[in-house]
């Protein structure tokens, strides 16, 4: 990283906003907080009232709330209603970009009530629950079974609904894929109101395949069948810090999970949980972990560390205390591990709250963190929400796992971000091409971390201001996202859609695959109901003119040239 006392940009006049971005954290303790700790602990409460009810009765409900869904569906008139979207605020969505495409005229769809797991099933190892559903949910029912979704994303506000149709993925994703890729079955409900099932093997495996990524453009998903795991109660996690450049850095991570001999399917040589941070351009912190009983972690000498108390050091800097003691080892209850991320928000805590990371903090308000982002997002006008698009950085960049050391110093390089977030995942060779797929020719390549069915790629998350920002510098940030996205596109990577975007509609198809979209699109009635996933993706608004213009002109030649 660039020396932050070397200006290398001219110095940027402060406005307004920055000042109100500078003591914004007087309405996150005063407001924020408050109201976010009532939510989680009356959504808390609801959890607890849904797993009261039976099976039978969640199931029954369920039936009723689709037949709502489905009548509202047949109600709408095409000519005189908009395009249709779910009733859902556009401030609640936890993705970064701006909701715009709702200040259109559009036809409304309440699914709030699609909240409940509707079974969890030990026999067939499946989970079915509903798409608001949210990752602490699901691991608060499952772990005390020994159970687990596959892939259970680090922030437990993050729904099911929002991890498949947009992005999910966890430390476990360099074995079982995306989150997505855990899911056994979709319950979609078609633009004319038909209800489905998707599966892989059945006569909607087209609309299976083409869920993913989709934003919810081609039909209204109620439920899912997702796969579990077998868990047990704590993760044995180790510690590694690595100093070197960054390349050196990259090899490093990349040994840590995928052997050299190239026997990536081996549970002995591959561990069950793997991420990395970089703290800086020369330092970096390995993590892997594995399951263990209660009885091995509670074994004499063994050290328990509870990650999930309020009053607990932030993960991340827990994490980089093995630049300075070594490498070490600890268990952590199992659930705690999965959202270890969640109370300070990986990193940004520090730039929501600058001493929620003291422990005088930790011990007196602590247990009120995280700020919901819902939230966040609710306290902010146009103004500041336009100052956090040019002036801080959420993206991942999902790159081949060859290409991690490329990529950092890229990010190094363009925006000085520190840390990064390093997290392998498969993408795997299926039946059709999806919206991301490998490279080609991959499974004759076989490079480090690849197999025959699936080429190894990494998340390299890039959450913070970018080092000119902390400087008092000129930094063009849509212009920094603009250059991430031609990164990616010249090295088949991916950029998930939650996270604010520049792509124009050409660019999108160029870095995502159209053909099964829109083939799905044309076959189940979703073109003049839905918006497509680019115009729901676009930054800024988006009229009700031209919304329906690219709706008339959906087979033109953005999509033509994608090929």
């Amino acid at each position: 990283m660039s020396d932050l006392n070397a200006p290398l940009r001219p110095k940027r006049k402060k406005v307004w906003v920055d000042y109100f971005v500078k003591f914004r954290w007087i309405i996150v303790i005063f407001v924020v907080l408050p109201i976010s700790f009532t939510l989680y602990f009356l959504t808390y409460l609801g959890d607890v009232k849904s797993e009261m009810k039976s099976y039978k009765r969640r199931q029954k409900e369920h039936d009723e709330n689709v037949k709502k869904v489905v009548k509202r569906l047949k109600e709408r008139n095409p000519s005189k209603d908009g395009l249709v979207c779910t009733a859902r605020k556009p401030w609640i969505a936890v993705g970064m970009r701006n909701v715009d495409y709702k200040r259109a005229r559009h036809y409304e769809v309440d699914l709030s009530a699609f909240r409940n797991i509707l079974e969890i099933d030990s026999e067939r190892m499946i989970v079915r629950a509903e798409p608001l559903v949210n990752m602490g949910q699901i691991s608060r029912a499952s772990v005390p079974m020994n159970l687990s979704p596959a892939v259970v994303a680090e922030l437990d506000d993050l729904t099911v609904g929002g991890l498949i149709n947009g992005y999910g993925i966890e430390g476990s994703s360099h074995i079982y894929g995306l989150f997505s890729d855990t899911v056994v079955a979709y319950e979609i409900v078609l633009a004319d109101g038909h209800v489905v099932r998707a599966t892989k093997d059945n006569e909607y495996s087209d609309l299976f395949y083409a869920i993913p990524w989709s934003q919810g453009t081609l039909g209204l998903l109620v439920s899912a069948e997702i796969k579990l795991i077998p868990v047990k109660e704590y993760m044995r996690l180790t510690y590694k810090p690595v100093v070197g450049n960054l390349k050196e850095l990259a090899q490093a991570y990349i040994d840590s999970f995928a052997p050299r001999d190239g026997d990536q399917d081996n549970p002995s040589k591959v561990p069950d949980f793997v991420e990395t941070m970089i703290y800086n351009s020369t330092e970096g912190v390995m993590m892997t972990g594995r399951y263990a009983s209660k009885e091995e972690a509670k074994k004499k000498g063994n050290v328990i560390n509870n990650v999930g108390w309020w009053f607990k050091p932030w993960f991340y800097q827990h994490a980089q205390t093995a630049l300075k003691k070594g490498e070490f080892v600890e268990y952590i209850p199992t659930r705690e591990y999965y959202h270890r991320h969640t109370r300070c928000l990986y990193w940004e805590g520090k730039l929501i709250l600058p001493f929620a990371d003291q422990w005088w903090f930790r011990f007196l308000l602590g247990w009120m963190m995280p700020p919901k982002v819902s939230l966040l997002k609710a306290t902010q006008g146009e103004a500041i929400r336009n100052y956090y698009h040019e002036m801080h950085v959420i993206q991942d960049m999902l790159v081949p796992l060859y290409k991690v050391g490329d990529a950092l110093e890229w990010v190094d390089r363009e925006m000085e971000v520190y840390p990064i977030w390093l997290c392998p995942h498969r993408l795997f060779k299926l039946p059709v091409k999806t919206m991301v797929y490998p490279e080609a020719g991959f499974e004759h390549q076989r490079r480090q971390g690849d197999t025959s069915y699936a080429q190894m790629y990494t998340d390299v998350g890039v959450y913070y201001s970018p080092g000119p920002v902390l400087r008092g510098e000129v930094f063009d940030g849509a212009d920094a996202v603009r250059r991430m996205e031609d990164w990616l596109i010249e090295n088949h990577g991916f950029q998930p859609q939650y996270a604010v975007s520049e792509l124009n509609e050409k660019k999108f198809w160029r870095m995502f695959d159209a053909d099964l979209y829109e083939h799905s699109r044309k076959k189940y009635g979703a073109v003049g109901t839905f918006m497509s996933v680019y115009y729901k993706s676009k930054k800024g608004r988006k009229t009700e003119k031209e919304v329906q213009e690219a709706e008339q002109a959906h087979l033109e030649t953005a999509y033509a040239e994608a090929g």
